[in-house]
């Protein structure tokens, strides 16, 4: 039995989905909609309900749900790093209707009220200038530390618990917003430090430090320890050290985890050393200062890290 049957139509109307429940043929609720060839069918008899039936989706086709929400020409998705959550309406300065004609001056006139008054309700509440402020202070550090959109929706979320719990208040939107960027980061494993936050917010780091303790111990967040390897290649890349020496490095530090020897010691120091040591056996000129210099970290720390793992590996240097 085939799944068309050509002589059985109950009507040449297309009909929506919903009105066609049940085949009147033989009870069946197997209903069948195929829109490349316009029918409603019944999956057991194989009964045409519907022809000529409108396909009312999309011309486009989306094979993940990512993809979709992409495609989907329903305005721009939600947004926590947007103080409304990308939810305003903006209106345009062009003076100029649909077809490219000017406005008269009385309707230009009250355009120009209609959005003065729009970006004042906009902004109405002492939450939302805060939240407008602290949003575009998360901006301008993403863009500067160069963190991905994943790593910044993330700080923003942390920002806005921290409002709704009252953290903010009496405290710089700044630095709460600087320490919920860094907490992001360390949440998501992303390779920035302290000190490169505060570089870039113009916060002192021990005023950012404080309020990132104020985060975890009220916000009640729990952070991953943070993994050395992460680190290899973002110094390799400011001291030009070749992808050879860089995956002997991280060989070096997953020979170290496994012996369990990088417990409680600073990651970006054992990924400078382990990239030393890399340095040394593949014959790469590089000082334990220029390294340290791109780790930002000492030449003291540099030597201790690379005495220890010399003797934990058992490495003939």
């Amino acid at each position: 039995m085939g799944l068309v049957s050509s002589t059985k139509v109950s009507s040449t109307e297309p009909q929506p989905r919903r009105d066609v429940d049940r085949c009147p043929e033989c009870g069946s609720l197997d209903i069948v909609e195929d829109y490349d060839s316009g029918e409603i069918i019944c999956g057991g008899c194989g009964l045409v309900l519907h022809q000529n039936v409108m396909d009312e989706g999309p011309e486009w086709r989306a094979f993940t749900r990512e993809e979709k929400e992409g495609r989907s020409r329903v305005g721009t998705p939600l947004s926590f790093s947007v103080h409304d959550k990308g939810l305003s309406t903006m209106i345009d300065r062009v003076n100029r209707d649909a077809y490219g004609r000017e406005l008269p001056m009385s309707t230009r006139l009250q355009m120009l009220r209609l959005r003065k008054w729009q970006i004042r309700a906009r902004v109405h509440s002492s939450i939302d200038r805060n939240l407008a402020q602290a949003m575009a202070e998360l901006d301008r550090l993403s863009d500067k530390l160069h963190v991905p959109g994943s790593v910044k929706e993330k700080a923003a979320l942390v920002y806005r618990r921290a409002l709704d719990k009252g953290l903010v208040r009496g405290r710089s939107i700044s630095a709460i917003a600087a320490a919920s960027l860094y907490a992001s980061c360390r949440f998501t494993e992303t390779p920035r430090t302290l000190k490169e936050v505060a570089e870039a917010s113009l916060i002192k780091k021990r005023d950012i430090a404080r309020c990132y303790r104020l985060l975890l111990r009220e916000l009640d967040m729990r952070m991953p320890i943070t993994n050395p390897l992460n680190y290899v290649s973002k110094i390799a890349s400011r001291v030009h050290i070749s992808e050879k020496t860089q995956r002997r490095a991280i060989e070096i530090l997953q020979r170290a985890q496994e012996i369990q020897v990088v417990a409680g010691k600073d990651p970006m120091g054992l990924a400078a050393a382990a990239l030393y040591i890399a340095c040394v056996l593949n014959g790469e000129k590089k000082t334990q200062k220029e390294i340290a210099e791109a780790a930002e970290v000492t030449e003291v720390t540099v030597r201790n890290r690379y005495k220890g793992l010399k003797e934990s590996l058992h490495l003939e240097i």
